[in-house]
């Protein structure tokens, strides 16, 4: 086998850094992170109403009603994600995963899983933020898609939900990224997925990236029922 020339450093945006010792490279990631390229792909438009209460007709009603938060904390990152799933979209990775330390687990919990088998890499994040209001997670939400201009609507996900992929070069290494943005109630997941080949030092296909990040965000938002109140 001939010997390939990985690149010293391959960043890739929106996860925590990760340093891996097999072949002296390393990557960074995390959820949040500006888009550095032009989003490649777009789902179907598709408006989803936000989900605010209807106020009650009846007259005990008061004009305005709040709505009441659904879930009180944040569910277990590193068991939100179902095995098959871990092994399907990082295949070699350890389906324990490594929890993210956070300054307050009740409110925002994020885990990782990242594996290099043969040539191809694979980095799958998935955070959960608990907010005080439906609102306040809802402008979240809206402040946080807007950021990541070229994506879509993906339909049947939580209250709303958004994703969009991007492509990234270093050292004319590809790395292909998909970040998948869903609102429930209170509840923010941001799931970020994201792959390279580095022996064609190609990226995986968007569709590939954009599904198997979809494909996370279904498990992790099912998974908030075990953070909800009552």
């Amino acid at each position: 086998m001939r010997d390939l020339p990985l690149p010293l450093a391959l960043t890739a945006r929106l996860s925590p850094v990760v340093v891996l010792a097999c072949a002296g490279w390393a990557l960074t990631s995390g959820p949040f992170a500006p888009a550095p390229a032009a989003a490649e792909h777009r789902t179907a438009q598709q408006d989803t109403p936000s989900g605010g209460a209807e106020a009650s007709s009846s007259s005990t009603a008061p004009s305005s009603t709040a709505v009441p938060k659904a879930y009180a904390s944040a569910p277990a990152p590193c068991a939100s994600v179902a095995a098959k799933t871990i092994g399907s979209l990082v295949p070699g990775a350890k389906t324990a995963g490594k929890e993210i330390p956070s300054t307050d687990t009740k409110v925002r919990r994020t885990c990782s899983w990242n594996a290099l088998k043969g040539y191809d890499y694979r980095w799958l994040d998935v955070s959960f933020e608990i907010m005080d209001s439906q609102a306040a997670a809802q402008k979240a939400y809206e402040d946080r898609t807007a950021e990541k201009s070229g994506g879509g609507a993906v339909p049947g996900l939580g209250d709303s939900a958004y994703s969009v992929v991007n492509l990234t070069t270093q050292d004319k290494q590809q790395t292909r990224e998909g970040v998948v943005m869903a609102r429930s109630s209170n509840a923010l997941v941001v799931v970020t997925y994201n792959g390279s080949d580095f022996e064609t030092k190609k990226a995986p296909d968007t569709d590939e990236i954009n599904k198997g990040a979809i494909k996370a965000a279904r498990d992790a938002v099912a998974a908030l029922g075990n953070g909800r109140k009552g």
